[in-house]
């Protein structure tokens, strides 16, 4: 398909590649960052619970604090 375009106007804004980011898209940025540093730890911790012998659940709830 051939075309030709006699005439092309448009608008180019100059702006700070710092502030492309607005307030709520770094704070969503943030949210899954943290998010996802909780999953790390939590699974870090399953993995060290499931190659851990200990004295029990009981006794590993009571001295978990």
């Amino acid at each position: 398909m051939d075309f030709n375009i006699g005439k092309v106007t448009g608008t180019v804004h100059a702006v700070d590649g710092e502030s492309l980011l607005s307030p709520h898209t770094l704070e969503q940025i943030v949210r899954a960052v943290l998010r996802a540093l909780e999953d790390g730890e939590l699974h870090q911790r399953r993995a060290q619970s499931d190659t851990r012998v200990t004295a029990g659940i009981a006794y590993d709830q009571e001295h978990a604090k």
